[in-house]
């Protein structure tokens, strides 16, 4: 199942989501080389949150091999990387799946904070996330990279302030390909079912290389988090399906 659009309209313009878009395709294509070498291996040794160097299982100044002919120097940025790996991405579909997810997902949730409280609240949930990832593989020198923890922050908090919001899905069965108007609680829970099957799956040794535990770490903290950033005036009315009036908006902090 994929979202294709939200049926839930927005007070503000969005353009803090705009420029977090805009941030991590500058970023792909001037930082991370558009995925060409060496840029690219330099980006992922020195911004991609590496769990061993983070909790210093891994002394700096070791190399670590990423795979054939590929290493990196651990003694980067530490902890740092727990914000800028947010901003990295491991291929043009990584990129453009998270920035899908984040459109369609975040406009409702900076509508709902306000642009800084949205930023804060971006942030802190990505950061998380890659903590929750290094929890579980605290020693792996493997570089943890993608804005898919911030974007699980804001599903998770999508689930909680909009969860009978209709979402456009694509569904494709085979050969069967329909789009589906589902409650937004049923395509988010489904995609955490997935996330919790393969992180168990990591586990167990057996997950590959996506970091399933970010994720689940993202929604959660999102989930818990919102209710301390939501603005409860706006929220309220979009759930009652009414537009706040020019007076009312005039009232109402949008930062």
């Amino acid at each position: 199942m994929f979202p294709l659009r939200d049926e839930n309209p927005t007070e503000l313009v969005p353009f803090v989501t705009f420029l977090i878009i805009t941030v991590n395709v500058a970023v792909w294509l001037f930082v991370q080389g558009a995925g060409a070498d060496p840029a690219f291996l330099g980006s992922l040794c020195q911004y991609g949150a590496i769990p061993g160097e983070i909790t210093g299982a891994i002394p700096a100044g070791s190399s670590v091999e990423l795979g054939p002919g590929a290493s990196c120097r651990v003694g980067g940025l530490g902890a740092g990387t727990l914000l800028t790996s947010v901003f990295m991405h491991g291929g043009w579909m990584h990129l453009i799946g998270n920035m899908w997810f984040l459109w369609v997902f975040g406009n409702n949730i900076e509508d709902s904070m306000g642009h800084i409280r949205y930023v804060i609240f971006y942030l802190l949930t990505g950061a998380l996330a890659a903590g929750a990832h290094i929890l579980t593989d605290p020693g792996s020198a493997i570089p943890t990279v993608g804005a898919s923890g911030a974007i699980s922050g804001i599903m998770g908090a999508y689930i909680v302030l909009y969860p009978k919001v209709r979402v456009q899905t694509l569904i494709i069965l085979i050969i069967i390909i329909r789009v589906i108007p589902l409650p937004a609680w049923v395509l988010l829970l489904y995609w955490f079912f997935l996330q919790v099957m393969g992180g168990s799956m990591a586990l167990g040794g057996s997950g590959g290389t996506v970091a399933f535990w970010a994720h689940i770490g993202g929604f959660v903290a999102g989930a818990a988090l919102v209710k301390l950033f939501e603005k409860r005036k706006l929220v309220g009315a979009k759930r009652a399906g009414r537009v706040l009036t020019r007076e009312e908006m005039g009232r109402w902090d949008p930062w």
